[in-house]
C-alpha cells in the first residue's frame, strides 16, 4: 500500500515537531504489512524564515523516504486542487489520508465554496488514478470557534457537506471514507497553541486514520499509542 498524506499546517508540522505523519509511519511499521509513504515534499515549516525548509524533525532517525507528503502551512483544499493530479500521477499512491479545511474557512472561503473544492479535488485525484482510495478527516475547530459562533457554524457545515460528498461520490472502484473526529480530542490538551497537535494530539490524529481504514477496509491494524 502506497500512502500519500495531504494536509495543512496540522499535517506538515513545524521545526521540532514529530508530526502525526511520523506517528502513522510508526504504526504502519508495527502493523507489519508492506507499505510506502510517497509524495513530492519532505520538509517541515520553519517559523523563522516563514517557509517550508526545515528538516528538523523531533526524531532525526525518521527516515527520509517516510517523510514524504503533500502538505503545506497555510494551504487548504483550494490550494491542493491544482496540485493533486500531478502528485498522484507522479507518485502513484493507493490511498490518500487527507486533513484539510480549517485554513480554508479561516482565511479563504466559506463552507459552500470549500465543499465545491473538495469535489474538484476528488475528481482530479481520480482522473489521475481511477482506483484511488481516499480518507477525509473532519475539520477540527480550533480555539477561534470558541469565540466566533459563525466560524464554529462554518466548521460544522463543512463537515456535513464533506460527509455528504463522500457518501454521494463513493464507489467500489474508488472508495471514499469519512473518518471520525479523533476520540476524546481536546483542543486545550491535545494542541500546543489551540490548533496544532502536540504529542498527544499527533497520536490521536494518526489513530483516527488508522482505525478508520482498518474498520472500513481491513487495512493495517487498530492503532496502539506507544
Amino acid at each position: 500500500m502506497r500512502y500519500l498524506f495531504v494536509g495543512d499546517s496540522m499535517t506538515v508540522g513545524s521545526a521540532g515537531d514529530f508530526t502525526w505523519r511520523y506517528r502513522m509511519w510508526q504504526h504502519l511499521c508495527a502493523a507489519g504489512e508492506p507499505f510506502s509513504v510517497v509524495g513530492p515534499r519532505v520538509t517541515l515549516y520553519d517559523r523563522a524564515s516563514d517557509s517550508a525548509v526545515s528538516a528538523d524533525y523531533a526524531d532525526p532517525s525518521f527516515p527520509a523516504h517516510a517523510r514524504r507528503h503533500l502538505a503545506g502551512w497555510g494551504e487548504g483544499w483550494r490550494h491542493m486542487v491544482p496540485l493533486i493530479g500531478d502528485a498522484v500521477r507522479e507518485h502513484r499512491p493507493d490511498m490518500l489520508l487527507i486533513s484539510l479545511g480549517l485554513i480554508d474557512l479561516g482565511f479563504y472561503s466559506d463552507a459552500e465554496e470549500t465543499a465545491r473544492n473538495v469535489v474538484r479535488f476528488i475528481a482530479a485525484a481520480r482522473t489521475a488514478r481511477p482506483r484511488l482510495r481516499m480518507v477525509l478527516l473532519p475539520v477540527i475547530p480550533n480555539t477561534r470557534a470558541d469565540l466566533d459562533p459563525d466560524f464554529a457554524g462554518q466548521c460544522a457545515e463543512l463537515n456535513e457537506r464533506m460527509a455528504k460528498s463522500v457518501a454521494d461520490l463513493d464507489s467500489p472502484e474508488s472508495p471514499l471514507l469519512m473518518a471520525s473526529r479523533p476520540d476524546g480530542y481536546d483542543i486545550l490538551l491535545d494542541t500546543y497553541d489551540g490548533t496544532h497537535p502536540n504529542v498527544r494530539g499527533e497520536h490521536k490524529l494518526a489513530a483516527a486514520f488508522a482505525d478508520a481504514v482498518y474498520q472500513a477496509w481491513g487495512v493495517g491494524a487498530p492503532y496502539e499509542a506507544a
